[in-house]
């Protein structure tokens, strides 16, 4: 045991075990001395809440396993705090449909809709109270962010920074203006430098995203330590996933790219480990809008990320449907490898942000590229830029809501929106991993030119705040998009919850079917569930000869979708335009 414990400090037993498990990973990132004595501080802040249990719990989700992703503010009541309004909205309507909530972050903030924290760990006082999301955690699994790679310049942190003054004057990241940057991998078209004035005169400081969300530097362990303590603040108030955002770019060094770097994935490790600590229940997740292979990386050896965003799914999949083929959605799936044990994708087809362009670097040809973002500005859609360590510029995300986006095809708009709109949520819940609706999907949003306007952002697009009494008079409609769309999705989602084949882990296969046709097996954990899961891409009906489908003559089968039984599986189906199907041979009341 290490000496560097005072004696009069209570030891308990798992300090063995949490030396072993976390001291290797910081002295990857931080010099012996100071890696003994941060791990030291991380155990005295840790040792009171020690889960009895250090091992991994293996079982921390199911089919049963369904998000939902939303802003505290996307339903207002006027006179009352909009995180009262979620709450009840959530119970009334979502209650039986969804298991988790990711709220956006809640915290004060100065910019970027909530992604420019001032303070970590108060309430944003026009959104509601602690009660108000603890309440919420009462009910849904809750997911929060962990914004850490930067925090706001109006922050206390930044202020004492400016100022000269400790803790904040250590906090942050200088370097000389001149100095080459050049390799530095960029998500946005702002200057990467802001110059601010101290009492040591001008300096010049790192932030990657905007010159409010200044990056911190986690060179100096005590900030590590403050996030921690933040993190541990989050666990207590009821987190049962914990999203670290923009976490890629959360170690600098000047020379190299400054994403991806070893030290930020040895951090993300010790993160998980705390988290086992404390709740093996609790899932890390990691946001690394990137392409493809660099997002996989986050899995790690099974030690680093519980789950990772299916990022190169929304692009592939809103080309897919434009396009009418599975081409290029079939051979990602086939190149994607099943998530490591303990670990899990993602999924998901719209959120807050746009829909990221860089996960289809090498999967879309130049041509279909084109059409896409052509076909989403005919939409209504925006195409935000981000710039190249040659200073030109090249498109990074897609700005639009999905429900618009999905309209029509590259051959313009038709009459198939809802459809079209829906086999893409249904594709999406059929994949291996957990599935996470945007609150906008949900609701058939559309998109938000007004809100665009007055922020001048692109982004708002995206993130509309619904009136409540007019969001429940479309609910109320039949008629409504609204209605029809959360009508059936909840539906779906109902049906899906009850299969085991549809297990985060259960084994997934992909199928050969004609282009305009996207199908895949999934077999459950015991194997005792089959379900082959077949969507039609187009605006056509399409046939399925039931021969391509590996149906055992010796059980029964049904479309779980439908409720229609099929007793001859020689026999050809036909699928209706954008039309689902969930072929299984274990049912109970199928289509209920």
């Amino acid at each position: 045991m290490s000496s560097s414990i005072s004696s009069s400090t209570t030891i308990n037993p798992p300090y063995d075990l949490f030396t072993r498990r976390i001291l290797p990973l910081l002295q990857s990132v931080y010099d012996e001395e100071t890696a003994q004595s941060l791990l030291d501080r991380i155990y005295e802040h840790l040792a009171p809440l020690l889960s009895e249990s250090l091992d991994e719990d293996l079982g921390k989700w199911s089919q049963d396993n369904i998000l939902l992703i939303t802003y505290g503010d996307s339903i207002r009541r006027e006179g009352e705090k909009p995180l009262a309004t979620l709450g009840r909205f959530l119970r009334r309507y979502l209650k039986d449909t969804i298991t988790g909530v990711h709220i956006l972050p809640f915290c004060p903030y100065s910019s970027d809709d909530g992604f420019a924290v001032i303070d970590y760990r108060a309430i944003n006082a026009e959104l509601g109270t602690w009660e108000d999301i603890k309440a919420i955690a009462g009910e849904f699994n809750l997911m929060v962010d962990l914004v850490i790679n930067h925090t706001s310049s109006q922050s206390e942190w930044f202020q004492q920074f400016k100022q000269g003054t400790k803790p904040g004057c250590d906090y942050f990241i200088c370097v000389d203006a001149d100095s080459d940057v050049s390799q530095v991998v960029r998500p946005r078209n702002s200057p990467l430098l802001v110059r601010v004035e101290t009492p040591e005169g001008e300096k010049h400081i790192w932030a990657t995203f905007s010159e409010d969300q200044v990056d911190l530097n986690f060179a100096n362990p005590d900030v590590f330590m403050e996030f921690v303590d933040i993190l541990l603040y989050y666990v207590q108030a009821g987190a049962k996933y914990i999203r670290l955002d923009a976490i890629g770019y959360l170690w600098k060094q000047l020379g190299t790219p400054c994403i991806h770097l070893p030290q930020t994935h040895a951090l993300i490790k010790v993160l998980r480990e705390i988290l086992q600590t404390l709740n093996p229940q609790i899932a890390l997740i990691t946001e690394t809008n990137v392409p493809n292979r660099e997002n996989l990386s986050y899995f790690g050896n099974r030690n680093e990320a519980h789950m990772i965003y299916n990022f190169s799914l929304p692009p592939l999949l809103l080309n897919a449907l434009l396009q009418g083929k599975s081409e290029h959605l079939r051979t990602w799936m086939m190149s994607m490898p099943p998530a490591p044990l303990g670990c899990a994708y993602f999924n998901f087809t719209a959120s807050h942000d746009g829909i990221g362009l860089r996960p289809t670097e090498g999967l879309l040809t130049d041509d279909e590229y084109e059409q896409l973002i052509a076909t989403m500005k005919q939409f209504g859609g925006k195409i935000s830029m981000r710039k190249q360590s040659d200073g030109s510029e090249s498109p990074y995300e897609i700005n639009i809501s999905l429900f618009e986006a999905l309209k029509g095809t590259v051959k313009g708009e038709d009459e198939w929106q809802i459809q079209r709109f829906l086999c893409s949520q249904t594709i999406m819940m059929s994949l291996e991993g957990i599935p996470a609706f945007y609150i906008h999907s949900l609701l058939a949003t559309g998109n938000d030119h007004e809100k665009m306007a007055q922020t001048g952002r692109n982004r708002s697009i995206n993130r509309h705040q619904w009136n409540e009494a007019q969001l429940l008079a479309r609910l109320e409609d039949a008629g409504s998009p609204q209605a029809q769309v959360l009508g059936e999705l909840s539906r779906l989602i109902r049906i899906r919850r009850q299969q085991p084949a549809f297990h985060p882990n259960a084994t997934q296969y992909t199928l050969h079917l004609k282009k305009a046709l996207f199908g895949f097996w999934r077999q459950s954990m015991n194997r005792d569930q089959s379900i082959f899961s077949i969507h039609n891409l187009s605006d056509r009906p399409k046939k399925l000869p039931l021969t391509e489908l590996n149906l055992v003559c010796t059980d029964p089968w049904c479309d779980l979708i439908s409720g229609t039984l099929i007793t001859d599986i020689y026999q050809n189906l036909v699928l209706d335009p954008y039309q689902s199907m969930w072929i299984t041979n274990k049912f109970d009341s199928p289509g209920g």
